[in-house]
Formats: C-alpha cells, structure tokens, sequence
C-alpha cells in the first residue's frame, strides 16, 4: 500500500511541478513584459527607477543661450523610501557662465485621502524673464526642449518656499505658496520706481492657484483603489500678490493667471486643441515678473539662419524679447487631420495653425536699458506642421500677417522642424 502511496505522490509531485514550470513560462514573459511597460512609463514621464530613489531626468542635459550645455542630475524619493515624506533635489552646472545651480527640497504627507502635502524647497537658479507657471500643473517633461534653445534672457533668483498641495477632490486641485527671493538679471537692466532704479531687487510673495477640470471621472480598480480619469478641458486659475517692506520685498504688485486647454474630436483621428491664456498685473512689476507670449525666433537675418525647432504652443515667427506685456491674452488652435496610414510604423501627420495675440504695457519708460515693443495691435500667424515623417522628426512653416507684418518678407516666414515622440 505504502508502494502504490509513494508512486502516486511521485507521480503527483512531477505533474504539479510541471504545471508549475508551465506557468511560471507563461508568468515570466508576463512579468518581463509589465516590468518593461513600467520602465518605459516612467522613462516617459522622466525618471529613471531605482529602489528608493528615481533619478530625474529633467536636468540630465539641456542648451541655452547664456549657459550654453547645462548638465546635471536629479534625484526624488519613490515610495519604496517612504509614503509619507519625499525629497527631491537637483543640481546643475553651465559650461558658458560656469556656474553651479541646484535645489533642495522635501515634503511630508499631512493627509492620505487628499493628498496633501506640505512641502520645503530652497533653489539657486536661473529662471526665464517674463515666465509664468501654474503651481497646479503637473510635472511635464520632454525629451528635447525646443524652446529652450534659443532663450538668452534669464535671471539669477534665490528662492525659499514653503508650498501646501491639495486635492480638494477629484475634479479640483489647490496650492498655495510662499516665497522671498532675491533676484539679479543676468542682462542690462535698471526698474524705475519712483526715481529710484533697481538693478537686483528682492520679492515677497504669495500665491494661490486651482485647476478645475470638470468633466474628470473616478474609476475603481480591483484593489478598491480609485483612480482618476484625467479629462478636458482643464481650467487653471493663479493668483500672486507682492508685498513690499515684508521680510525685505521692494515691490507691491499683484497678477491675475488664467489658462485653459481644450480637445475636440478623436486623438486617434482627427481633433482639434484650443489653448487660451489670460494674465493681468497691476502695480510695480520689473520685467523678470511680466509676461512674454512664448516667442521662438531667432534675431537673426536669414530664413535658414533661424532655421530651428519648433515648440509646442510657442509663437514660432515672434522673435525672443520682441514684446512684454503687463496685460495680455493670447489664442492657440490647432487641427491634427487624420493620420495618413502609409504602414503600421509610419504614420505622418499633418496639423494646421493659427495663433493670436493682444496685450498692452503701462509705463514702459520704467524698464531701462532694453528696448521691446507691446501687442496693443494683436499679433497673428498662422501655419502647419508635418510631424513624425523620420524618428520623430518632421516640419514646420508659419507665416506671420496682420498689424505686425514686417517690410520684408523673409522675416515674416519660420521654417523649421519639429520634434514628437512618445513612449
């Protein structure tokens, strides 16, 4: 009896293992495959993954005017670190004005269900003149930052900040933040303020900003997790205010910041995407703290000398630091057609382009030693773009018409290539 017993327990233990083999030949490649999508997930969103921290891959490498090559390395905490603290650091350094930048940074979880944060930063950097961020927009990364490339008017800022994040709910986001900074241009430039010209200053400030996105849905996974369905279009609304003899600040002013995006139609077919962009300043603003309308041409004479890469929702024949503005509003629309299905891996895709903008500057004479011009005439052009014809690249032609039409034709004319890939 004892005999049958052990050969059936032979038998029983070698079919189970090889069941199990089989199944850990199909569990394998399955595993193989999610670990590969994860890693290409989080390549895409710029970080590389490691055990407990990620290196970000934001400042891995980018190009500027007044840096030339800036190179440096990122690190942020992952969960495996902890759920409830995180830091996040960089450093960077410019091989054309030789210096060292970098941040540090930390948060701590205040609230799981809402994911609220609480968070420290101190930064020494660079930032463009005339740049205005939302504090509720999601980390964005690109691979290949067109824009960047030709900007040469930065300012030096040391930054403390104490920022509380929170979602109110799934369709609402907040954030607020308080900061000093002490800013140097890195370029000539004196602000006039009641006689007195101010060639680095200091700004104390606070900010409030929520991004409402209406048609948002929550969706409840397996492990009764919910999981929020990003949707358009997205409403961002950002309001700063300046204080002066607070903990040093020279200015009194304040901004009103409001964007939102739009798609309508299939991505997978033809659709079209509307971005609007509204801003307001009142009281005493140098121009580090104004608005540009994103230009991305080069002061240069020739048509091919300009020949560059075209960005993402920049004005492609506006030439860099051509206009400023302390009220503006600017219109973007793009159709994305079908794209043409040459084969599986080859799919062009032709896209039309018509961008608009109106703005106005009280007391210019304030900003000394620089000379631009305002948009109280609006400025319009308009174009199309080839994308992804080879690895990515493909084309761009945008003509520039309208109340700042130029003599001669060739500066009126952008034509450039574009850069679009996805993981």
């Amino acid at each position: 009896m004892f005999k049958y017993f052990s050969v059936f327990l032979l038998l029983a233990s070698t079919t189970l293992v090889q069941a199990q083999s089989f199944n850990k030949e199909i569990e394998e490649p399955k595993q193989d495959s999610l670990n590969k999508r994860k890693l290409l997930k989080s390549l895409g969103n710029g970080y590389l993954p490691s055990k407990y921290f990620d290196a970000d891959l934001r400042y891995l490498i980018k190009y500027n005017q007044y840096e030339g090559v800036r190179t440096g390395i990122g690190i942020v905490t992952n969960k495996a670190f902890s759920e409830k603290y995180r830091l996040n650091s960089y450093g960077v350094y410019g091989f054309r004005d030789h210096r060292f930048k970098y941040s540090l940074g930390g948060g701590i979880r205040l609230a799981e269900q809402t994911n609220t944060w609480l968070n420290l930063t101190y930064t020494d950097d660079l930032q463009e003149t005339g740049s205005t961020k939302f504090l509720t927009d999601k980390r964005f990364f690109q691979f290949f930052e067109p824009r960047l490339l030709n900007i040469s008017l930065f300012h030096k800022h040391i930054t403390k900040s104490i920022a509380l994040e929170h979602e109110i709910n799934y369709k609402w986001l907040a954030e607020t933040e308080f900061t000093t900074s002490k800013i140097e241009p890195t370029y000539a430039y004196g602000f006039n303020v009641n006689g007195n010209s101010y060639q680095n200053f200091d700004i104390t400030s606070a900010k409030i900003a929520l991004q409402w996105s209406p048609f948002n849905t929550l969706t409840t996974t397996e492990n009764n997790k919910e999981t929020t369905n990003e949707t358009y279009p997205k409403f961002s609304f950002q309001y700063t205010k300046s204080f002066k003899n607070v903990l040093g600040g020279d200015f009194n002013f304040s901004k009103l910041d409001f964007r939102t995006l739009c798609y309508i139609g299939d991505k997978k077919n033809a659709f079209s995407e509307a971005t609007i962009v509204f801003g307001l300043a009142l009281g005493d603003l140098p121009l580090t703290h104004l608005y540009h309308a994103y230009p991305n041409n080069i002061n240069k004479e020739k048509i091919l000398q300009r020949f560059s890469v075209a960005g993402l929702n920049s004005f492609e024949t506006m030439f860099f630091n051509e206009f400023f503005s302390d009220r503006f509003t600017t219109l973007q629309f793009k159709h994305f057609l079908k794209p043409f299905n040459i084969s599986k891996s080859y799919q062009p895709q032709l896209v039309l382009i018509t961008r608009y903008a109106i703005g106005d500057m009280k007391f210019p004479e304030r900003h000394e030693n620089i000379t631009f011009s305002s948009l109280e005439k609006g400025y319009t052009e308009s174009g199309f773009e080839l994308n992804k014809l080879l690895f990515g690249f493909g084309l761009s032609f945008t003509y520039r018409y309208g109340a700042y039409h130029l003599p001669s034709i060739d500066d009126n004319v952008a034509f450039k290539f574009t850069f679009n890939i996805t993981l």
